[in-house]
């Protein structure tokens, strides 16, 4: 069976429903996306690897055992979803040392994590991505029948996209109270509002 890159395109949240988050990654080499439900603790991880700016006071558990990688010459070569059973995806990650290659099994947000903190690419069987891939439009108002984004969540979770009042929480503060507040967030390890501060940040240092 042929392997299909994969980049991660985003994460997606609940304003309704607790600790549910949506991780989409995106075929490299088409229009694909592949949803994903992933935890809050994970979603937080992936998010903080993807935010290079925003530096723990404290190591999650993926940093960790990136140290502890690191410390013994361990390396991550790339993470493959070979299998999805029931809505359930499943993941591996080809570990070398000593030029020894072992294949470890794992969740895939945790290995999707972990994937990150090693720059190791991200795979998955064209077999999956042809039953679990959606396409999303670009247009929302185009009779295309593509998927949007939203809708495709919500017809198995009810995950929907950051609504416009969150959008515009940050947006009343000044740039040097933004940077205030990222700093009192991190420190707090509130790392999904760091995450939010941050991009009305880069929004406007564009």
């Amino acid at each position: 069976m042929s392997l299909v890159k994969l980049t991660i395109k985003g994460i997606s949240y609940s304003q309704t429903q607790n600790g549910a988050y949506a991780l989409i990654l995106n075929e490299v080499d088409g229009d694909r996306k592949l949803p994903i439900v992933i935890g809050a603790f994970e979603a937080q991880s992936i998010a903080i690897a993807l935010e290079k700016e925003i530096k723990p006071p404290r190591p999650l558990t993926h940093d960790l055992f990136k140290t502890f990688a690191d410390r013994f010459d361990i390396v991550i070569k790339q993470v493959i979803i070979h299998k999805l059973v029931d809505g359930v995806f499943y993941s591996s990650m080809i570990c070398e040392r000593d030029k020894i290659e072992e294949i470890i099994d794992a969740r895939t947000s945790d290995a999707i994590a972990l994937a990150l903190r090693f720059n190791a690419p991200i795979f998955t069987y064209k077999n999956i991505l042809d039953k679990a891939g959606i396409y999303l439009k670009i247009n929302p108002d185009s009779d295309n029948p593509e998927h949007d984004l939203d809708s495709v969540l919500s017809a198995s979770e009810p995950f929907l996209e950051e609504s416009n009042d969150s959008k515009n929480l940050f947006a009343k503060h000044s740039l040097s109270e933004l940077h205030e507040m990222l700093e009192t967030a991190v420190n707090d390890e509130d790392y999904e509002k760091a995450a939010k501060i941050r991009d009305e940040i880069s929004k406007r240092e564009i």
